[in-house]
This record gives structure tokens, sequence and C-alpha cells, in this order.
């Protein structure tokens, strides 16, 4: 039996003879970048058509094979291999809401943090013993404002002891148990304080009303009060101290119930509705902090030894007084003492009379140019002053009897003399004396 190949050899040589043909064609004809056949075989440029041949047969299962290829990689990786994704999924997503709650946690701790801080820091600076406390309910009721935090009797908390917080004031202590304690905050209908308005100082009573909110009650008609003004604790309740902020004037409101009243709308200081913290005023003894502690120590250091030093003074003072002769006589009534003479110690002395006076001299006769005392001036002397003070004795019987002619008339004598011998005619010079009548001083 013959074969395939001797049965149609011709044919075969024939087609054999063909592709060679082909083939040589192709490896010598270069193709050109504009699509030109070219036989030049020093074209560089051109492409040689075998090769043009061979991509164009090459290409397409190439192609295949990478689409094929890239295919099936996709498929492997977004579907066959996602088999655990959902797994993942629910393990992320609850990592994820842990992570979230931590921060929640992280940043209500920082939230805290700054809270107790700045509780922490008025604590340090009030001057008033306080107790910080933690809220840890609520009444759960709109007609009563009330909230329990967790400090009680185990810290000697008492009732109606004053709650504050560094923005103002809260509330009072209304229930005190073992471990927590009941308080009573100022926007409560059963609750009072009493306030002072900063600018005006009216006097009023704070209580809440039904809708929660803080008023002043039983104040008359008044326009000094304006919204805005600030609202202090007066301290007449015995419960908070004075000065605690409470809030500022919302509106001014009349009473409904009384004529010629009104009701002042305060807005509380203290976020009475976002409170956390709060702080339980235990004493009301100032105390200070530890450096003004110091110096009042000390301020009484140096004040007891002045004390001491006084004393000391005073004692030394006493004994000398005890060894030294006293200023009261006990045989002189006490009008009479010493201590009681109110003469001047330091009598004021006259300037000694001139030797040679004339009528220049002050206190001079203008006529004699003799100086004049003030005995002569008033017309008197010392003995006829003295004389005038003392009583006139009554006369006796040889005193009473007139004197003689002959006795009266020396006297008048004498007494005539002197004046005709001083007398001078007007206009004219005193006359000069004949002996010097300079007064002599007594050795």
């Amino acid at each position: 039996m013959e074969t395939l190949f001797e049965r149609y050899r011709n044919l075969v040589v024939l087609l054999a003879m063909l592709l060679l043909q082909i083939v040589g064609l192709a490896v010598q004809v270069h193709r050109g970048d504009s699509g030109h056949m070219s036989l030049d075989p020093h074209d560089s440029k051109g492409v040689r058509l075998i090769r043009l041949w061979a991509n164009a047969v090459v290409s397409p299962p190439e192609r295949l094979f990478h689409s094929a290829g890239t295919s099936t990689s996709w498929l492997w990786q977004n579907y066959l291999d996602l088999r655990h994704v959902r797994d993942e999924n629910k393990d992320l997503q609850k990592n994820l809401d842990r992570l979230r709650l931590e921060q929640a946690a992280l940043l209500e701790d920082a939230r805290q943090g700054q809270r107790l801080q700045a509780l922490m820091n008025f604590q340090e600076k009030y001057i008033y013993k306080t107790q910080a406390a933690q809220i840890i309910g609520t009444s759960g009721s709109d007609q009563s404002r009330l909230f329990y935090i967790d400090k009680g009797a185990d810290v000697k908390l008492e009732r109606d002891m004053a709650v504050i917080s560094p923005d103002g004031i809260v509330g009072k202590v209304r229930e005190v148990y073992p471990r927590s304690a009941q308080v009573l905050v100022i926007n409560d209908q059963s609750s009072g304080a009493g306030v002072i308005l900063e600018t005006t100082r009216i006097r009023g009573i704070l209580r809440g009303n039904a809708l929660g909110q803080a008023q002043i009650v039983g104040l008359m008609v008044d326009s000094r009060i304006q919204p805005g003004e600030r609202v202090l604790t007066a301290g007449g309740d015995e419960i908070f101290p004075r000065g605690l902020p409470v809030g500022v004037v919302e509106k001014v409101v009349r009473d409904p119930d009384q004529d010629g009243f009104i009701r002042v709308i305060v807005k509380p200081a203290a976020h009475l509705d976002r409170l956390d913290e709060v702080l339980v005023i235990t004493s009301v003894e100032p105390r200070f902090p530890p450096e003004q502690t110091q110096d009042m120590a000390t301020s009484e250091a140096l004040k007891g030894a002045e004390v001491a030093e006084e004393k000391a003074q005073k004692k030394a003072s006493e004994i000398m007084a005890e060894r030294l002769p006293g200023l009261i006589d006990p045989s002189l009534p006490p009008d009479q003492q010493p201590l009681n003479d109110t003469s001047n110690p330091n009598p004021v002395t006259h300037p000694p009379m001139p030797l040679h006076p004339d009528r220049f001299t002050p206190g001079s006769d203008m006529s004699t140019g003799q100086s004049v005392t003030g005995d002569d001036a008033t017309g008197k002397t010392a003995p006829e002053e003295n004389a005038a003070k003392k009583p006139v004795p009554p006369p006796t019987k040889s005193e009473s009897k007139p004197k003689s002619n002959s006795e009266t008339k020396p006297e008048s004598k004498s007494e005539t003399k002197p004046q005709s011998k001083s007398a001078n005619p007007p206009g004219k010079a005193p006359a000069k004396p004949d002996k010097d009548i300079t007064p002599q001083r007594n050795p």
C-alpha cells in the first residue's frame, strides 16, 4: 500500500519549493514605515517581511494566552481568594467599634480630668473647707429637682450644707445617708436661698418655679433692676456663704399673685442639667494657703516678740516707779496733788529794766522819760492791790478819832512838794535832775 507522501509527492515537492521561494523573498524584502517594499539590504530602517509575517502569526495566540492568564488571575484574586474576607471584615469591624469606644472613654476621661483639675484648683483657692463628690443619680421627676452624690455620713456630711461648683451655687444637702446624700437644687420649688443684686444691692429670696426656672420672689417694682445684672448670695440664710455667684438676671416679670410685686427670672451660673462633680462646703471657718499660713505664723511670732518686749518695758517702768519718789502726796487732797497742778512750769520772764531810760524807751512816761511798770500803768501798786484784796478790819477806838490839823499838814506838805517839783509847764522839756538817780545794783 502506497503512503500519502508517495501518492502526493509531486504536489508536496511543489509546495515546498514555493514555500522556500516565499521565505527567501521574505528574508530579502524590507518594509518601511510608509509601507513600501525595498530590496536594499542596507536599509536599516525597514523591517524584514519575514518578521512581519512571524509577528502576524504569533501575536494572536500570544494575546489569547495573555488575556486568559489575566482573566484567570483577576478571577482568583477577586473571587476565589476572597473566601475569608467576610470573616476578616467582621473582625475589623469589631476592632473598629472597640477602638471607637476606647476613644470615647479616653475623651471622657480627658474631659473629666479637666473638670476635676478645675474643681481641685477652685477647692485649693477657696477659703472654706470643701468635700468633692460625684453625682450618681437624679430624682427622675420633672416636679422635683434632686440628685444624689457618692458622699454621705462617712465623710461627715450633714443636712443643710451648701453644695457649689466652680461656676456658682448648686443647692443644699437635704438628706444624708451612710454612703450617699440627697441634694436639693436651687431651681426646685421647695428650695430657698438669700440673694442680693450686685449693682442695686436689692435683697430677695431665690426659689424655683414649676418650669424649673430660678426666680427671685417678694420684690417690689423697681425700674433699676435690668437684665444682665449679676446675682450673688447674701449670706443671711446661714447656708450659703456671702458673695458666691448665683447667676444673672434674665428678665423681669410681674407677679400674677401679688399686685405691685415682680419676679426676677435668674439664669443660673452653674449648668444644673450638666453637672458631674460638685463641692460640699463642710466648714465655714476660713482656711488659708500654706504660704499665707506661713506668713501669718511669722507675723504672729513677730507680734509675740513685740508683746514680750512691751511687757518687759512695762515691768521695767513699774520697777523704776517703785524706786523713784512718787508724784502723789498722801497728805494732800486730790485737787491739790502735784499731778493736778496746771500752772506753767516755765513762767515768762520780763526783760531787765534799762539803766538810762528815756522817752523812747518802751513802757516809759513820755513826759518824764522814766519807765512805767505794769503797776504804775494801772494806777495801783502791788501793795495797794494786795491791800485791796485783803479784808479791811473794823476800826478801833484809837483809830476812829480824827487826826488834828497838825498831824495832817506835814503829810499834805510832803505830798504837795513832789508834785510841785515834778510839775512842768506845758511845752517845755523836763528839768534834769541835780544828781544821778541811776539805780545801783544789789551785789
